[in-house]
């Protein structure tokens, strides 16, 4: 079959599932991977029946490695990778903690370096690579360093793949999104403070939109990556925060 294909990482929940039924919707062949059984399942009943859903676990290679074997097995090839699983462990100087310091970096960093080496084969000249960053990557968030540093490593090698996959014409660029209202950020918020819902109100009032964003602002901004009206841009960090982050 032709039409373009998407796999999405961390694709049963918040960003990763509004990208998947965006695409879709605009006649992409989709594929999500999600960590724990009981997203992938929920995602089963909740996608359209003819998005695969995986459980893969981006920590292991052998994981990647039969995930994208089977993306393979069902598409033969992909015209997008959307690498967008992804954790947040909120944690300082005098909270952290050691099992979740290495989570962070083994899913933000290395999960995604990985997927996009063992994707490569499957992706056709001319695709595009997304990846999730988050503007916490380049600006000060409270608790947030041990994440944003994940993810600026990864921000950090994108001008350097680019120029490895541009001999193809495949294009990588970030999308950061400010504080997003999806299960990973109110989990995220639960670490942090008693009152989540609270947290999550005023944070919305300090935004210059007056609202946080919702998955489907950042989806639309993923798909306009994914398609050929970007096929000049690579090697760029697109924010989508709704103007947070611009006042001094």
């Amino acid at each position: 079959m032709s039409g373009p294909t998407a796999l999405i990482t961390g694709g049963t929940s918040g960003i990763g599932k509004a990208t998947a039924v965006l695409l879709h919707e605009r006649g992409y062949r989709v594929a999500v991977t999600g960590q724990r059984a009981e997203g992938a399942a929920r995602a089963r009943e909740e996608l359209p029946g003819d998005v695969l859903v995986l459980q893969a676990d981006v920590r292991r290679l052998a994981a990647i490695d039969q995930a994208v074997a089977e993306v393979g097995a069902r598409f033969g090839r992909l015209t997008t990778l959307f690498l967008n699983a992804g954790v947040s462990r909120p944690m300082t100087l005098e909270t952290f903690d050691e099992a979740d310091y290495d989570e962070v970096f083994a899913v933000n960093t290395k999960g995604q370096f990985y997927t996009l080496a063992k994707a490569l084969p499957l992706l056709s000249d001319g695709a595009s690579v997304i990846v999730t960053v988050g503007i916490g990557a380049t600006r000060s968030l409270t608790g947030n360093s041990v994440t944003a540093g994940s993810h600026g490593a990864f921000l950090g090698m994108i001008p350097t793949l680019a120029h490895e996959l541009a001999p193809r014409r495949i294009r990588i660029n970030a999308v950061s999104p400010g504080f997003t209202d999806t299960p990973m950020t109110r989990a995220s918020l639960r670490r942090m403070s008693d009152d989540a819902a609270a947290a999550m109100t005023a944070i919305a009032a300090q935004n210059p939109f007056g609202r946080l964003a919702e998955p489907e602002d950042i989806a639309k901004t993923v798909a306009y990556l994914a398609s050929d009206d970007a096929a000049y841009v690579t090697g760029q960090e697109i924010l989508v925060a709704g103007g947070a982050g611009l006042a001094v």
